[in-house]
């Protein structure tokens, strides 16, 4: 998995320890890119040690609390994301950008002394190999994305769709999907990117059943 500059290839790439962002709806997968808007104190004193260090820090959901981002419980599975640019505002908040490298998940969580919280992960290393986008069933997702984007009057970039491969296309889908943390994080836990893919097929699916019921209910 390429990161920016670096490679990232075996377990000895990965630190043993990293840095853990949890935020509610925050969706990374490896190969994606997330814009942060940094402006929390600690936060911000968690983005100069990864700066100061590798460079690595865990995305990962608080337990379904409703947004609480101090809640002590996290999910189990976060990803990995390499900061690849970052910019100062001069209001004292800082702009970055994640880039996936793998998903994770957590051994334990570490005592320090630091702001920020801090786990030893066990990295997924077969994220580190170029995923198997054979299988996908891209006319299904593509006919699910167009069906959303009808239902809300909006438009894409078919061209550029039509350009991007398979993984690409299903991870950024499913980063850019309006669902809630529990959906965002069976997303992030589908086994392959296949069973990503079939996942986000289904969740659109619910989602526009719900909002079809919902109006014809409003005109009865």
């Amino acid at each position: 998995m390429q990161a920016g500059n670096v490679r990232y290839r075996t377990l000895d790439n990965i630190p043993e320890s990293v840095p853990i962002f949890p935020l509610s709806g925050a969706l990374l997968l490896p190969g994606g890119q997330l814009p942060l808007n940094i402006f929390e104190l600690r936060y911000l004193a968690m983005v100069d040690a990864a700066l100061s260090g590798k460079r690595v820090i865990g995305m990962i959901q608080p337990r379904f609390d409703e947004g609480d981002t101090d809640a002590d419980e996290l999910c189990e599975v976060g990803c990995l994301g390499r900061i690849t640019s970052f910019a100062e505002t001069g209001d004292g908040r800082l702009l970055i950008t994640l880039q996936g490298i793998c998903r994770f998940r957590i051994v334990k969580e570490l005592s320090t002394r630091t702001p920020f919280r801090q786990c030893k992960i066990a990295p997924l290393l077969a994220d580190l190999d170029e995923a198997d986008d054979s299988e996908v069933d891209r006319p299904a997702l593509l006919r699910v994305f167009r069906d959303y984007l009808d239902a809300n009057n909006l438009e894409a970039d078919w061209d550029g769709i039509s350009r991007a491969g398979n993984e690409t296309l299903v991870n950024a889908l499913a980063m850019m999907s309006p669902f809630g943390a529990a959906e965002k994080q069976a997303l992030l836990e589908a086994a392959d990117l296949k069973t990503r893919a079939e996942t986000l097929i289904a969740i659109t699916e619910i989602m526009l059943a719900k909002d079809q019921d919902g109006y014809e209910s409003n005109l009865q």
